[in-house]
């Protein structure tokens, strides 16, 4: 943009909402990934935000269009010159259609749940929160942070009229022919050609592919038996013995002062054996991270007022309801004892994900049966329900 006019150079700027279209590597893929991974059923907010996608050929034809209006000469390159144009396929669409007509015609579910987005928000801080502790330790970028929170549930559209009257920009391919297209060049990812599994297992991907899910798949054999041995541990001292939370809290912290002395202490060798030593940068807070946490946290709070608001407005039943359904929920979650997780939680995360991985069709086979079940008998509850009101 600065350039322009300088030495006789015309420029402008051209700036295409969501490409899609054949060639595609984040979009599609991603979405592939999450469809298989069992994470594609959910709908963030309404599902009623529109957005503008712009197929790859329209951009291209964009840029086409820029050339010839910035090289005709006269008035049209003048108007043209020094100028921001949004590109589109100029018809807008609601988000969640978009991605249901990709996802069915790759032949996978589409998404049907829909959770409010100030129900996924502190979820996703929280998770944010979690990678900005356990980044540096491998921790992998998560997928639900706040910013894709906003992104799917937000309407993003944008006028592509300017780019018609200055640039004689017109859409050469029609959304639903560029979805058409997209489908077709993607057909290597269609859930018919997934017969076998290819790379890692549904429930290695749900723990997110690291050391934990190393650890509850027992894939290292020693992380788990170490986890298993700490638990155990935990559970004998702080749990069995029924410690209020200050006597579990200082017996954690006595242990851990003497295992940080004893290790201090620790020649660098023992027995032939390297003892790697823990150095002070691990228990060090950057500025930049406190900054980040303060900022995050200050966001969720405001986040929560602005509800709060909302709630003592009085005239949102809606919103009403979701929050005593919320809140109904954490009260049922908070009730569950910490000896009724060690308990029951423990023992059958360490078998149930193992058994998922073993037996992950049968198992995706039964749940998908159970839900058609329930879906049949909701529609025929509704339509007896509606049916004789009709009769009345």
């Amino acid at each position: 943009m600065k350039a322009n006019g300088s030495n006789g150079l015309l420029t402008c700027c051209i700036r295409p909402s969501s490409i899609f279209g054949p060639g595609d590597r984040l979009l599609v893929p991603s979405l592939v990934d999450a469809a298989r991974a069992g994470k594609s059923k959910f709908i963030i907010g309404n599902g009623n935000n529109l957005y503008d996608f712009t197929y790859v050929e329209n951009v291209a034809h964009a840029h086409v269009c820029a050339e010839r209006a910035l090289a005709s000469g006269g008035d049209v390159s003048t108007k043209a010159a020094g100028q921001a144009y949004f590109i589109t396929n100029m018809e807008p669409i609601k988000f969640w259609d978009f991605m249901s007509q990709l996802l069915e015609g790759l032949g996978y579910e589409r998404p049907s749940i829909k959770i409010p987005a100030f129900v996924m928000m502190p979820i996703a801080y929280l998770v944010e929160l979690i990678y900005n502790l356990l980044g540096p330790y491998g921790m992998k970028v998560p997928q639900l942070t706040p910013s894709r929170v906003r992104l799917l549930s937000c309407n993003r559209t944008f006028d592509s009229t300017k780019a018609k009257d200055r640039l004689g920009y017109a859409p050469v391919v029609p959304l639903q022919e560029g979805i058409r297209r997209t489908i077709d060049s993607f057909s290597h990812l269609t859930a018919s050609s997934k017969s076998k599994r290819e790379g890692p297992s549904k429930a290695y991907r749900i723990l997110g592919g690291g050391k934990v899910a190393d650890t509850l798949l027992w894939k290292d054999l020693k992380k788990t038996l170490i986890a298993i041995f700490i638990l155990i541990s935990i559970y004998y001292n702080f749990i069995a013995t029924g410690s209020t939370i200050i006597t579990a809290l200082s017996k954690a912290l006595f242990v851990s002062s003497v295992f940080l002395f004893v290790h201090g202490i620790l020649p660098e060798k023992i027995f032939g054996y390297t003892v790697e030593k823990i150095p002070a940068s691990q228990f060090h807070l950057s500025e930049d991270l406190s900054h980040h946490l303060s900022l995050s946290v200050i966001s969720s709070w405001n986040t929560t007022v602005k509800a709060l608001k909302s709630l003592c407005r009085g005239n949102d039943w809606s919103f009403f309801l979701k929050v005593v359904f919320v809140l109904l929920v954490l009260s049922f979650a908070g009730a569950i004892s910490l000896h009724s997780i060690f308990v029951i939680g423990l023992p059958l995360a360490f078998t149930a994900f193992l058994l998922y991985e073993k037996k992950e069709r049968e198992i995706d086979s039964v749940v998908l049966g159970l839900k058609s079940f329930v879906c049949e008998q909701k529609s025929d509850l509704c339509e007896k329900m509606f049916g004789s009101k009709k009769d009345d």
